[in-house]
């Protein structure tokens, strides 16, 4: 099942067939986007476009978990969009629904043959569309000329995609991941074609923020998230409604120096958010992170720093997926 929270505007006709379950009426014969889809980024989404256009079931065939932890588990992947939020995003494109392939040695031991047999007898896809770098099957032995080949003696349909481009550059999930790791989610947000979100449970901490008048969302995130060090610019959907924000992600080098917490301040809101999830967006960098002298000198900052949320907040006009 995937979030309830960035999911609530998802249509009730969206489906998710899994390894194992029987494909569904809506799904049988439709035209499937194949890839990972990690961060469903403007390229991926053009992929999903050609097949929610080819005038069958629009679907996705996707894999979790990535690829890259099976082949290389000592590796932990920054992921852009884990399984929830990719499901949720996808279910805002006009998708019939998804088949979520779990990636595991039998999966990985396919010929480029076998995997399209899949396709074809197992999924009941009637044609697929496909990035022009893609490689499948075993050792990566198949390409985009071998799927349409394999596709042609199937009786199915072969869409090949062209790269999108931001500016002279491909849009990839490399480089979202990159932006990110520099904290600038203004360019992530480009190339993702949405405000990037993340998915956390407020949990309790010591109730600092509150003493300086600043009260937060205290959120531990995913080991493997490697978002820069800093304040940001964020909206929240505090029950179904959109709340503005400023963030702190880091340590606390003025207090502690202790794990990674993402720390929210929500304008003009008051209640009680622990145990819940949050979906939070993320909108412009505003500085990184720093050690302070004095209590009176962070006061000082902060409110500068809610100010220049307050600022960006108000001129941003980026897509989001979770309003």
């Amino acid at each position: 099942m995937f979030s309830e929270h960035a999911s609530r505007k998802v249509p009730s006709s969206f489906v998710v067939c899994r390894d194992g379950e029987a494909v569904p009426a809506s799904l049988r014969g439709a035209m499937a986007a194949i890839g990972n889809f990690d961060g469903v980024h403007r390229g991926h989404q053009h992929l999903i476009g050609m097949a929610v256009k080819s005038g069958r079931p629009g679907a996705v065939v996707t894999f979790e978990p990535h690829p890259r932890a099976f082949f290389q588990p000592d590796k932990p992947l920054f992921r852009i969009t884990p399984e929830p939020i990719k499901l949720a995003v996808m279910a805002r494109l006009g998708l019939a629904g998804v088949f979520l392939r779990r990636f595991g040695k039998d999966l990985a031991a396919l010929s480029a043959e076998e995997f399209v047999d899949v396709l074809h007898r197992d999924l009941h896809v009637s044609g697929v569309v496909i990035g022009h770098n893609f490689h499948f099957g075993r050792g990566r032995e198949g390409n985009p000329a071998r799927m349409q080949e394999l596709c042609a003696a199937r009786g199915m349909d072969c869409l090949i995609a062209p790269a999108v481009t931001q500016g002279t550059e491909p849009v990839s999930s490399s480089s979202i991941r990159t932006a990110l790791e520099a904290g600038d989610v203004a360019l992530a947000n480009r190339l993702l074609g949405y405000r990037w979100f993340l998915q956390a449970e407020v949990r309790h901490g010591d109730k600092r923020g509150r003493d300086l008048g600043y009260p937060t969302a205290n959120m531990r995130l995913s080991d493997d998230c490697r978002l820069h060090h800093g304040i940001y610019a964020v909206r929240a959907n505090v029950g179904g409604r959109t709340v503005d924000g400023v963030a702190s992600f880091g340590r606390r080098p003025t207090f502690d120096n202790g794990a990674p917490l993402l720390e929210v301040h929500l304008f003009d809101f008051t209640g009680d958010l622990y145990g819940r999830t949050l979906d939070v967006e993320f909108v412009g960098w505003i500085r990184g992170e720093q050690r302070f002298d004095g209590i009176e000198a962070l006061i000082a900052q902060m409110d500068r720093d809610s100010a220049e949320a307050r600022r960006m907040l108000a001129e941003d006009d980026t897509r989001s997926m979770i309003e």
